[in-house]
């Protein structure tokens, strides 16, 4: 009865606890935003997502400054969704989903939600490439965390379209370590390639 009770206290704390969904994102640098909104409109625009996703917390980051106003960016960062409907556009009000994997361990069943290959056409600089996987783990998803890594070019705080800015978002249970080294490989060179003089991005990234 004292478990219950106990469990009872907590799942009530739980509910006035806030979301922090804007909070983390508008600590951000205005540099690194330009990424994240453009992971979260791709993100947010696809068929297969049901709940509106938000920017959750950052995992790496790096620039280079080889100079005349020029930077590189590359941000690892997680996007989680909110109990929001997918295209919702006032956010303000959408608290972070908090599901939680269930101690069987053992995949019941994958379910794959979208595939697809994202070619803006209102804008040919940016693609990327997104996985969309859903794992059942007993009765319970797994955590609502989608792993996204992007880089560009910026001049003047402005997003160039050339070298084309690279964004990649997958399920985090599905992220491979060829994953991670396709994503730095193609950072790095997109730096190097146009005379930045060090490693944009490394594997542990």
């Amino acid at each position: 009865m004292a478990a219950v009770w106990w469990c009872w206290l907590l799942a009530a704390g739980c509910l006035v606890l806030p979301s922090g969904a804007q909070e983390a994102y508008e600590q951000l640098n205005d540099t690194y935003k330009k990424g994240v909104d453009l992971a979260v409109e791709k993100l947010n625009s696809h068929v297969g997502i049901n709940h509106h996703f938000l920017f959750f917390k950052s995992l790496s980051q790096s620039d280079i400054q080889p100079g005349f106003d020029v930077s590189y960016i590359y941000h690892r960062f997680y996007l989680k969704a909110t109990r929001c409907p997918r295209g919702t556009v006032d956010t303000s009000n959408c608290p972070f989903r908090n599901d939680r994997v269930s101690t069987d361990r053992s995949p019941l069943q994958t379910r794959r939600t979208g595939f697809g290959l994202w070619r803006m056409k209102d804008n040919p600089g940016w693609s990327g490439l997104c996985v969309c996987v859903c794992v059942l783990f007993g009765s319970r998803f797994v955590q609502p965390l989608m792993d996204c890594a992007v880089c560009y070019k910026t001049f003047a705080g402005a997003v160039e379209t050339t070298p084309k800015p690279y964004l990649h978002c997958v399920r985090k249970p599905t992220l491979t370590q060829e994953m991670r080294v396709v994503r730095v490989n193609h950072c790095n060179q997109m730096s190097y390639s146009n005379g930045a003089p060090t490693l944009l991005a490394s594997t542990g990234d």
